[in-house]
């Protein structure tokens, strides 16, 4: 029955509501307490579960990143018997437990790439392409993109695309990486591309963007550039890249907790943030590093490429990232090389003046890249390192990890002609 507007409390009827209220906070600290089922997902008692992981790590999968995580850090004593290294897939085993999940993932990630392509669009592309290529002619070819649409729509920066993209360009000559490894005594590149494919396994099972991946292995290797780093800091360092990277770049990021449990615990709460300090610091807080996901979306863009070629250009540019031959490689230029390898791979065609105008380009430029991403993807297969792979082989990524690559001599010919 409601009280009425005028009501007092007695003081009987308050010491009985705050024993009430001391009965249900002891309750609740019961329950928070309490062990967790094996199998069952950790759970946060304020908010809820705030994590864009929802069935995908369970504490299977906990057990599949710890031994990635000494396999990091023990590269290459860590070995089995036939002297193999030993590498579970975290995806693997969390598909295992809810196979309904991966198709829904996968979907998802399928369904954000197609609204980037609608959502992201340029405005005054000649006024881009003379200014990226300023030799090109007026009679050039012109990518019809109208924007016309979306003028009205403040979240489009439609205004600001050309000012945004030179921007970039700009930035991405200060951001050119050095050969670092070989002031790293007690890490190697293998060690780096097994970090970086748990990075991609991370990425999935939080369905973070593709740009927060992008920019957390930028961020771990400008660390490694500056900073001496030991093996067994190795994957604290990426994980708290992915973590600064989604504070960046999502709307609802991953909070520390996430990122200690995919850890195993193996490292404390303070420790992570002082690594996340550690991480700031030396990079001055600038953070904003261009990445080649974006410059390819732009390029797909102006060349009206359809979706599945622009899926194969990314998976080529996705192997890239594990890959320390292309560290020292621009982002814009390695986008470029990408896309134009992935149009010879489709047979449709060959860098055109199109593209060369609005990327700033010329195909001459793109030929050693491009030969070198397809030497990647005829012989630089690593079977302890499928991630890639598996991931860029499901249906709703058209399979394109399955298209066959060019053969070598095939390639120089038709680079030549």
């Amino acid at each position: 029955m409601p009280r009425p507007r005028n009501f007092v409390p007695s003081q009987v009827d308050g010491a009985t509501a705050g024993a009430d209220n001391a009965e249900a906070e002891q309750e609740l600290s019961s329950l928070a307490k309490r062990p967790q089922p094996l199998g069952a997902c950790r759970k946060r008692p304020a908010f809820g579960d705030m994590t864009n992981a929802h069935t995908s790590l369970q504490k299977q999968g906990k057990k599949e990143v710890a031994k990635k995580a000494s396999e990091i850090a023990a590269l290459p004593q860590v070995t089995e018997s036939d002297g193999h290294v030993v590498k579970k897939s975290l995806s693997k085993a969390a598909s295992e437990e809810a196979p309904p999940n991966s198709d829904q993932f996968a979907k998802k990630g399928a369904i954000q790439d197609e609204e980037e392509e609608i959502d992201h669009s340029l405005t005054s592309v000649d006024q881009m392409a003379s200014a990226l290529n300023p030799t090109c002619s007026e009679t050039m070819e012109v990518v019809p993109v109208d924007n016309n649409g979306q003028l009205g729509d403040p979240y489009a920066n439609c205004e600001y695309a050309l000012d945004i993209f030179m921007y970039m360009r700009e930035r991405e000559e200060r951001y050119l990486l050095p050969d670092y490894m070989k002031d790293q005594p007690d890490i190697t590149t293998e060690m780096r591309a097994i970090l970086v494919d748990w990075m991609v396994e991370v990425q999935e099972n939080f369905e973070l963007n593709h740009e927060t991946l992008y920019l957390a292995v930028k961020l771990l290797d400008h660390f490694l550039a500056k900073e001496t780093t030991m093996r067994d800091r190795l994957q604290l360092i990426g994980s708290t890249a992915i973590l600064i990277a989604s504070k960046f770049e999502e709307r609802c990021p991953p909070c520390v907790d996430d990122f200690l449990y995919i850890c195993d615990d193996a490292y404390d709460r303070k420790v992570f943030l002082c690594t996340e300090k550690s991480i700031l610091i030396a990079l001055k807080y600038d953070i904003n590093i261009p990445i080649a996901y974006r410059f390819l979306r732009q390029y797909a863009k102006c060349a009206q490429v359809n979706m599945e070629t622009l899926t194969l250009a990314r998976f080529i540019c996705e192997l890239t990232l594990q890959d320390y031959d292309f560290v020292q490689e621009s982002a814009s230029q390695l986008a470029s090389a990408c896309l134009f390898l992935a149009l010879r791979m489709k047979e449709l065609g060959g860098w055109g003046p199109t593209l060369e105008r609005y990327s700033g380009y010329k195909d001459k430029e793109l030929y050693p890249l491009v030969k070198k991403l397809n030497f990647m993807l005829t012989y630089k297969h690593d079977e302890r390192l499928n991630t890639v792979y598996s991931k860029y082989s499901h249906r709703v990524f058209f399979e394109v990890a399955k298209i066959p690559p060019i053969n070598m001599r095939k390639l120089e010919e038709a680079l030549q002609s």
